[in-house]
């Protein structure tokens, strides 16, 4: 998180306006820090009584966009401010622009030589193979008959290397084919979306939410001072996960080692989420991704004693920060999409109605409603509506596609450097 700028007392630039996004500028308001959102199509975190500003994300480009961002700290001085970003595109944009962007801003990310490992798939499972780490059996298909060599069993599933575009392949979790059939033809539905190299065919391991594990920390040089170990018992959709609905903190010191493995190796700086899911075959963890920005739950940190945006934002101004660990037995639940979720499991008969009203008791955060910030809550829903209506008409959406040498290759070496 080293840069140029060593003022950081101004205040925070969170680069995007959904229920991450609005989590970062809660956070950090909270505390008195002045915030300004660089609102996308959603619409929430520009509503928060803690935003100050919003105004509009250019639409596409790399370079559009650095140059917004420097004229925009140009013409309002907010030179020293920080920059928070909430997906992996605006995370990659600053870590790959860091020399350009540092001297007007104070990044929250690492750079590109580290961020690349969690980015890429492809390299964060090299860095897993690595270490020693266990991960899904993954297969990248060089064509369509190499489609055909995959060994992982059925179900398997496909899914990008990146996600440097929107369209229905990037847009999903992952695509499931059922035999080699399915495999094929939806392997070759994906090579008219993307480009063939960045197509993956992994194994699917089996269980729901609540076989996958996360780790999240606030680290420096690797070395993690906030952290918590939590379990997306309910996600959407419940088969791939998506996005979680309902998560919770709980003790589970292998996931901890094992993440902390990998974020030594990295000598990862900030905050991350580490994914794993516990395989029942043999009761090992595989890891799924490592989350190099604030991941949809973050805000549960806050309700379980780290506070990671807040953390993050004391670090960058040199407070010295003790080990923190999270408790455990709180929940975090996003109502809007887990009350449809847990409707369908009480349907299907894995989920009783006592069980689900037991889930939602205290400690709990919601994602979205606040009382000390009513008007996200109360704007959520017609402003997700609004937004698949939008997405339906215009059949695209704000995405900044990866520069092209990200696409076709991984880049060389056998490990993280700095």
């Amino acid at each position: 998180m080293s840069s140029r700028v060593r003022d950081a007392t101004g205040g925070a630039l969170v680069l995007g306006s959904d229920y991450k996004a609005l989590g970062i500028v809660r956070s950090l308001g909270r505390h008195g820090v002045r915030v300004w959102v660089v609102q996308d199509e959603h619409q929430l975190a520009n509503w928060s009584r803690y935003s100050e500003r919003s105004v509009p994300w250019p639409r596409n480009g790399e370079a559009q966009r650095i140059e917004f961002l420097l004229d925009l700290a140009r013409r309002n001085a907010l030179s020293g401010w920080a920059l928070f970003p909430t997906d992996d595109e605006s995370a990659a944009l600053l870590a790959r622009n860091r020399e350009a962007l540092g001297d007007q801003y104070r990044l929250t990310v690492p750079g590109w030589d580290v961020l690349r490992w969690a980015y890429d798939k492809r390299l964060t499972y090299r860095l897993a193979s690595d270490l020693g780490v266990d991960r899904p059996r993954t297969h990248y298909p060089r064509d369509r008959e190499d489609v055909l060599h995959f060994e992982g069993g059925y179900p398997a599933i496909l899914k990008p290397a990146i996600r440097a575009e929107f369209n229905r392949f990037t847009a999903s979790k992952a695509w499931r084919a059922d035999d080699e059939r399915a495999l094929v033809a939806q392997y070759l539905e994906a090579c008219a979306l993307v480009d063939p190299s960045l197509i993956m065919i992994q194994e699917v391991i089996p269980g729901g939410g609540d076989r996958q594990l996360s780790y999240a920390a606030l680290c420096r040089d690797g070395v993690p001072l906030a952290s918590l170990v939590a379990r997306r018992t309910r996600q959407w959709p419940m088969d791939f996960g998506r996005a979680s609905t309902y998560v919770e903190t709980i003790d589970a010191p292998d996931v901890e080692a094992q993440a902390r493995r990998l974020l030594a190796a990295l000598r990862f700086d900030g905050i991350v989420e580490v994914e794993f899911k516990r395989d029942p075959r043999d009761d090992r963890l595989k890891l799924l991704d490592i989350n190099a920005r604030v991941w949809g739950w973050h805000t549960l940190g806050r309700r379980a004693g780290v506070d990671f945006p807040y953390l993050l934002w004391e670090l960058m101004r040199g407070a010295a920060l003790p080990e923190l660990p999270g408790r455990t037995g709180v929940r975090w639940v996003r109502a809007l999409t887990d009350v449809p979720v847990s409707i369908s499991e009480i349907r299907a008969g894995r989920l009783s109605i006592l069980d689900y009203l037991s889930s939602l008791r205290g400690p709990i955060e919601f994602a979205v409603l606040a009382p000390d910030d009513p008007v996200p809550a109360l704007i959520e829903v017609p402003a997700a509506l609004y937004l698949a209506w939008r997405r339906h008409t215009s059949g695209s959406a704000n995405v900044m596609r990866a520069p092209e040498h990200l696409v076709a290759t991984v880049p060389n070496g056998n490990g993280p450097s700095r």
